[in-house]
């Protein structure tokens, strides 16, 4: 292709990109998001330490190529006024300069090219170390890299933020990270495209010097901020004081860690979401403030509305001391970090509902907060996760939803489309009511372990958000509960940063397994078509969380609704034995018998997972390729053990205490067997979990409460009674090694031993009684200090291949 018409592309392309954007903002809106960029540049570093930056990124991820690339910052006009990054040959005639030249607008830009470059012309692969980590061997040696054909390419993002984190990541995937730790995570994210990261680590400290000025003392502070594990929730008013005190060591060591962090992620060209006051306050500000309109909010998920954890309690906006504590918040993180951002989030909110439906004080409540940051930074803007919308739409209709995203002027609200992957809020909201938004996929609830996914949603839906009429979208974002699963999903989300017309997923998919395993198998290629129209392909509109029984056993009596009982067993049979062309729709109903969410025919994944065993002798050395093995086997195993769990209570009606002990007995061995595999591999340890929060430590008495916070988020997650498990038990559960023989196997263990006690002695199957016991063996796990492996123990593929031959074949 000769320079002049790559030029006319580039024009042509240029000038669809603004047509596209003029299409969906007015003139004047468009002014005010255009502003918003332009503040938000000026807050930047320099160009060459941007380009230091991102030499930094290249030289963590690929040392022996460090002099093989050259990188430069270059303007947006030379992008045609948007984000962008360009690849070319580097021109030199020098035998020792660089081969390839990387440009783009921001370190970050420069950093998204280095991997589009590696990805597409080398072959490589880059994922979350505990999905397999890198596959970098496909990568010519320096001197040897693959040239760019004829001028080179740009590649424009279509919209200006690619958004990284939910509120809760912070808890369940980042807690017991240090510095090490989340240098490779804001690697990741520069690598990705990510230009509009969460930053909430370390706010407590600065939340304590701001209520030392309102008389607060740290004492007060103990029955306000969870614990470490909690924390999350403790910020958002959910709860209280749960799996605290925090010590005065945490908070000192996260404020550092927070400003490491901010710093890494101001080098790089990206615009850290920083926190802000939403109303939350402690109990003791009543008291200091008798005159003060605080209220408290309902009870979130306790056992019993115990007034030690729930109910926290809020300041209403309308009272000047809102204005007040939340202008001191902006000062003191100003003073702090410095003026690093003009974006603050807040969730006012959030799985609470407000004391009233008028939307005139709902309006009030969002000029309120809004003015708290803006006084102190006139360029704020408000970014708010839409969550609300969805999980409580009885309450949030359209006069709520206007008064709140209007109670602040037009650009200085950006809403989270937070489910948008399953559940988009704007095709029901026009568009948020002009609001702008940012197109989300939520996708993982609870940091679960579940190969789950919507792939052509995540393929086509940011497109057909961007380009629709009205469109009042304004960027993409990844906001999972929790991180390090699923990686074909997360490349595939990232990537929809930088593409402006929709992929051919086959052909992706192709060129994904060849990346991340490096190089053409013919089986695991024809493995990812199966996954990618089953496992990936879940279109029921139902939101998922791994409810697997080995993870979430059931809480109930069999034998009490007799026929019911009976009829919903049979039903869950029949279903699992249906053929691939037909959809599976099981949802909620009456029972008390919970349903795993299955979307698929679970035989189809077996038929992947035989042709990825097939590919064994060729790619067992390879991590990748042991990871996504270990992760299809434990799927195809536990969707397996919930048909045993169902025979093993068919049994028990039909009052077969043979049928029950074999069938009871297999549900045992099965758990065992998987926990066997996941040990295999260092990806699936709870040792890795519970040494990690022990490691930020500085004394026994930090040691067993971070120990606690980190066992018990995994298990019981919340309070309970003697008879009365937590609301939240097992949300956040997790197959992984370990966890499965020391919790879930003795619980199901003790469930089927009264089962089959109930039968052979003809008496009545005692609920309270197995409640009592495992609730006690819980109790006492969670304060248990028992060590657990941090390496794999044994070969994974040798492991897999007679799992399969065992149980699959």
């Amino acid at each position: 292709m000769k320079s002049n018409e790559n030029s006319n592309i580039f024009f042509i392309t240029v000038l669809l990109l603004l047509l596209s954007l003029c299409s969906s903002f007015s003139v004047q809106e468009s002014e005010v998001i255009a502003s918003l960029l332009n503040s938000l540049d000026a807050k930047k570093p320099s160009p060459s330490e941007q380009e230091s930056a991102a030499r930094g990124v290249l030289r963590r991820l690929l040392p022996t190529h460090l002099s093989s690339f050259g990188f430069k910052i270059i303007t947006k006009d030379a992008c045609g006024g948007n984000s962008c990054f360009q690849i070319s040959n580097y021109k030199s005639s020098s035998k020792d300069s660089a081969e390839i030249m990387i440009k783009g607008t921001t370190a970050v830009d420069i950093t998204s090219g280095l991997h589009w470059y590696l990805k597409y012309w080398c072959g490589a692969h880059v994922s979350w170390d505990k999905t397999g980590g890198t596959q970098l061997g496909s990568i010519p040696k320096p001197g040897s890299l693959p040239p760019v054909k004829y001028e080179g390419v740009t590649v424009q993002r279509p919209m200006p933020w690619n958004y990284y984190q939910n509120v809760v990541t912070s808890s369940y995937s980042y807690v017991w990270w240090d510095w090490e730790r989340w240098e490779k995570e804001i690697d990741w994210m520069a690598l990705q495209g990510v230009n509009l990261p969460l930053a909430f680590t370390g706010q407590e400290a600065i939340w304590q010097k701001v209520f030392a000025e309102f008389n607060i003392s740290k004492q007060d502070l103990t029955n306000f901020f969870g614990g470490p594990a909690f924390l999350a929730w403790a910020r958002m008013g959910n709860l209280h004081g749960w799996g605290g005190p925090l010590m005065q060591n945490w908070l000192n060591k996260q404020l550092i860690l927070q400003k490491q962090i901010l710093s890494r992620m101001m080098e790089l060209g990206m615009t850290p979401v920083l926190p802000s006051f939403s109303g939350n306050v402690p109990a003791a500000l009543k008291t200091i403030f008798p005159k003060a309109n605080i209220s408290r909010l309902g009870d979130w998920n306790t056992v019993d509305g115990d007034p030690r954890w729930c109910c926290t309690y809020l300041l209403d906006p309308s009272d000047p001391l809102f204005i007040e504590i939340g202008e001191a918040f902006m000062k003191h993180q100003i003073k702090e970090y410095g003026d690093v951002t003009d974006i603050y989030s807040c969730d006012t909110f959030n799985e609470n509902s407000p004391p009233t439906s008028d939307p005139t004080y709902i309006s009030s409540l969002g000029s309120a907060v809004y003015k708290a940051m803006s006084t102190v930074d006139k360029d704020a803007v408000w970014l708010m996760q839409g969550w609300l919308f969805y999980s409580d739409s009885v309450f949030w209709k359209p006069p709520q939803m206007k008064a709140l995203l209007h109670s602040v002027p037009f650009g200085k609200m950006i809403v989270l489309d937070l489910f948008a992957d399953v559940k988009p809020i704007w095709k029901s909201s026009s568009q948020f009511y002009d609001t702008p938004y940012i197109w989300c996929m939520l996708h993982n609830f609870g940091g679960n372990i579940e190969m789950y996914g919507i792939l052509d949603a995540v393929a086509s839906g940011p497109i057909d958000a961007r380009v629709s009429k009205n469109s009042t979208m304004i960027g993409v974002g990844m906001c999972m509960e929790g991180i390090e699963q699923n990686p074909v999903v997360y490349e595939l989300m990232a990537e929809m940063a930088f593409r402006s017309d929709p992929l051919q997923l086959e052909e992706w998919l192709t060129t994904y397994s060849r990346r991340r395993y490096g190089k053409s198998v013919q089986q695991v290629e024809a493995a990812w078509k199966i996954l990618h129209r089953t496992i990936y392909n879940c279109t029921d509109g139902i939101a998922d969380h791994n409810t697997d029984y080995i993870v979430k056993f059931p809480d109930w009596d069999p034998s009490v609704n007799n026929q019911h009982g009976r009829s919903e067993i049979n039903q869950r049979h029949k279903l699992a034995g249906i053929q691939q062309q037909r959809r599976f729709f099981l949802r909620e109903t009456s029972s008390t018998l919970p349903r795993p969410h299955l979307w698929y025919n679970n035989q189809d994944a077996v038929s992947a997972l035989k042709l990825f065993l097939d590919a064994g002798d060729e790619l067992a050395g390879i991590p990748t390729y042991r990871y996504d093995l270990v992760d299809l086997t434990r799927q195809s195993l536990s969707k397996l053990a919930n048909e045993v769990y169902l025979n093993a209570i068919h049994a028990f009606r039909d009052k077969d205490p043979k049928a029950l002990s074999f069938h009871s007995l297999k549900f045992l061995q099965l758990t065992k067997d998987i926990d066997t595999l996941l040990a295999a591999d260092d990806n699936f340890l709870l040792g890795t979990w519970l040494e990690s929060a022990k490691k930020l430590s500085v004394n026994a008495e930090e040691t067993n409460q971070y120990e606690w916070n980190a066992r018990t988020q995994v298990t019981m997650w919340y309070d309970n009674t003697k008879y009365v498990q937590s609301k939240l038990h097992d949300y956040a559960n997790k197959f992984w090694a370990g966890l499965l023989e020391a919790y879930y196997l003795p619980r199901a263990a003790m469930y089927f031993k009264r089962l089959l006690k109930s039968l052979e002695e003809k008496e009545e199957f005692k609920l309270e009684d197995w409640r009592e016991e495992w609730i006690a063996y819980s109790n006492k796990w969670q304060a248990g200090t028992e060590l657990y492996p941090v390496t794999a123990q044994g070969n994974a593929f040798a492991i897999a291949k007679e799992l399969y031959q065992k149980y699959l074949t």
